[in-house]
């Protein structure tokens, strides 16, 4: 049995990226403290969100730039997820219900008007599907012009498309936000011991807001790199169900990386070959025993993490509780 290990690294990394998006989303939106279980929601809203903006600008512009339409993709993307993480924000911080209940109710909206959208945008057109032009996609497909073309090495690491280097930066910032920012550590109080951080003067409830509503804006931009990078196979255009479990696959991956941005690296890229194992390693088994792969893995990694009892691979302290500032 040969295996293509340059190709299946490959794919793992394309596979790995809307996970590393929603994975990233969610570890900010815990470092505060607060549970979303809504990835999946906000990536359908991103997705939707970036390519009808993308669309509607190709369709009204009489000679429409590639690079200003995935820009539009992006900023739509982002801000309609995090207007669902603000939702769910103001239920959960400051109408302070149950954030498990809610972050559920935000996955199912945010499936239900993902799909809603989709196709009742593509059933008004003629083509009957919502799809974004050529050269648009283009853009989201290609890699890195002259350094892809390099042997070896161009393919290894310049020939995918920007949006895998754009979490590889976002895991990047994100790194250093955490351990070299006062606003990091200010972030890291307010998920250990909001009391405590209220105490010292920090504004719990900004900090709670800003990480809640930027994470589910990141889980947005993993929601707009399934549509427009591996739905259908093609990219740019809108397949019913698209996100088939990627965000609930992301917040399996927080407990995988512990909380920490640069493993969510790893696991991204384990869980992204795990995903595409099924067509290059062939084992003769169903595809269904492939598809429990990465769920078998995250429970592994849940018992490895819980025996080990080290501190710094535990959630925050005060995670999935509301804050009641009267009670400190």
């Amino acid at each position: 049995m040969s295996i293509n290990f340059m190709g299946m690294l490959m794919a793992a990394v394309l596979a790995g990226a809307p996970l590393l998006f929603g994975v990233l989303g969610e570890i900010l939106t815990e470092k505060s403290g607060n549970l979303n279980l809504g990835v999946e929601g906000m990536m359908f809203m991103g997705g939707v969100a970036g390519l009808a903006g993308s669309f509607y600008y190709e369709q009204s512009a009489a000679d429409p730039s590639a690079v200003v339409s995935a820009l539009l993709a992006m900023g739509c993307a982002f801000l309609c997820a995090a207007f669902g993480a603000f939702i769910y924000s103001v239920l959960t911080i400051t109408l302070r219900a149950n954030q498990n209940v809610t972050g559920l109710a935000l996955t199912i909206f945010g499936t239900g008007f993902g799909n809603f959208f989709g196709e009742a945008i593509g059933n008004s057109t003629a083509s009957h599907y919502m799809a974004v032009g050529d050269v648009t996609k283009a853009v989201f497909n290609s890699g890195i012009p002259v350094l892809r073309d390099l042997p070896v090495v161009g393919q290894l690491l310049f020939s995918y498309n920007f949006m895998v280097y754009l979490a590889l930066a976002v895991a990047g910032v994100m790194a250093w936000f955490f351990s070299r920012t006062r606003a990091g550590l200010n972030l890291h109080a307010v998920g250990e011991s909001p009391a405590t951080a209220d105490a010292a003067g920090i504004n719990v409830t900004r900090y709670k807001y800003l990480s809640t509503c930027l994470g589910g804006g990141i889980c947005g931009l993993g929601g707009l790199y399934v549509v427009m990078n591996s739905a259908s196979g093609v990219g740019g255009v809108w397949v019913y169900n698209c996100m088939n479990g990627k965000g609930w696959i992301a917040v399996a991956l927080v407990i995988f990386a512990t909380w920490s941005p640069a493993r969510a690296l790893l696991g991204s890229l384990v869980f992204g070959a795990l995903s595409i194992m099924r067509f290059y390693v062939p084992l003769g088994i169903p595809a269904q025993i492939y598809d429990i792969f990465p769920y078998i893995a995250t429970v592994m990694v849940l018992i490895a993490v819980s025996l080990r009892k080290k501190r710094e691979n535990q959630p925050p302290e005060s995670l999935g509780l509301a804050y009641f500032r009267e009670e400190r």
